[in-house]
């Protein structure tokens, strides 16, 4: 496939919801069919949640990352690399979809480490290898990543998805696409901004507008965006068919720009 592909990175609350995942599957289909190839990276953050409460464990966040303690990242891994995956993967299939799990850790994508000692097992990474996604786009597949990585001595790493997201769109120079369950980024006054420059973040961020998981979400798409010299769309996994006019050229969500330096 000759075309730029497309990363999507999708939240967990997708996974409550089967209908909103087929009506973004058949979606995806359709971009599949057009001749641009697609890969999903996604989180989980719900059913962790679940999980750990199962569990008798307590989970906390510092800046919008979980904090994964060893204790706990075998059940995030099962959470995130197993349940969350294969549901995505079995929806996809029976969408008709040509879908493939795999996580961070598989094929050489990336190299990883450990973020910060206080979040525990949480990892950053940085593109390695494109050749196994390659090899599957060219053969029509839909690779459907998990955020979970390993470090060079094999210690299991939790990656935050958006994240994860923009270090396989810099892996594959994909347009990167970050979907939530909102429309896009929202002013003091919960409107959307279509567009969206470092300065209006760093004064929304100090308002205290623009917190956790959105920080993270605004962060990741202007270094994807500065990595790529692309535009990056934040827009919401609820409204699928948007995804349809944006490869037509047409507005969606947030749009951020790479900074002219």
């Amino acid at each position: 496939m000759s075309k730029q592909p497309l990363v999507l990175k999708v939240g967990g609350a997708l996974l409550e919801s089967p209908s909103a995942q087929a009506e973004l599957f058949g979606v995806i289909n359709k971009i599949v069919a057009s001749g641009i190839a697609v890969v999903l990276v996604h989180g989980g953050g719900c059913l962790v949640e679940q999980w750990l409460e199962q569990a008798n464990m307590t989970s906390e966040k510092i800046d919008g990352l979980r904090v994964t303690p060893a204790s706990q990242i075998e059940l995030v891994t099962g959470a995130l690399a197993g349940a969350a995956n294969k549901k995505l993967v079995a929806t996809a299939k029976a969408n008709k979809l040509n879908a493939l799990g795999l996580s961070l850790a598989d094929g050489d994508m990336v190299t990883a480490q450990q973020l910060d000692p206080k979040l525990g097992q949480v990892g950053s990474c940085a593109p390695l290898k494109s050749t196994l996604l390659t090899m599957l786009m060219n053969n029509n597949y839909v690779p459907i990543i998990s955020s979970i990585a390993a470090d060079q001595v094999g210690q299991l790493l939790n990656v935050n998805a958006d994240q994860a997201a923009q270090v396989v769109a810099h892996l594959l120079q994909a347009k990167l696409i970050l979907l939530s369950d909102v429309p896009g980024v929202l002013d003091g006054n919960k409107q959307l901004i279509t567009s969206l420059t470092v300065q209006q973040a760093n004064e929304l961020v100090e308002q205290g507008v623009i917190v956790g998981g959105m920080k993270v979400k605004v962060d990741a798409a202007f270094a994807t965006a500065q990595q790529l010299n692309d535009s990056i769309v934040i827009a919401s996994w609820k409204t699928p068919q948007q995804l349809l006019a944006l490869i037509d050229g047409n507005p969606c969500g947030t749009t951020i720009k790479a900074t002219k330096l």
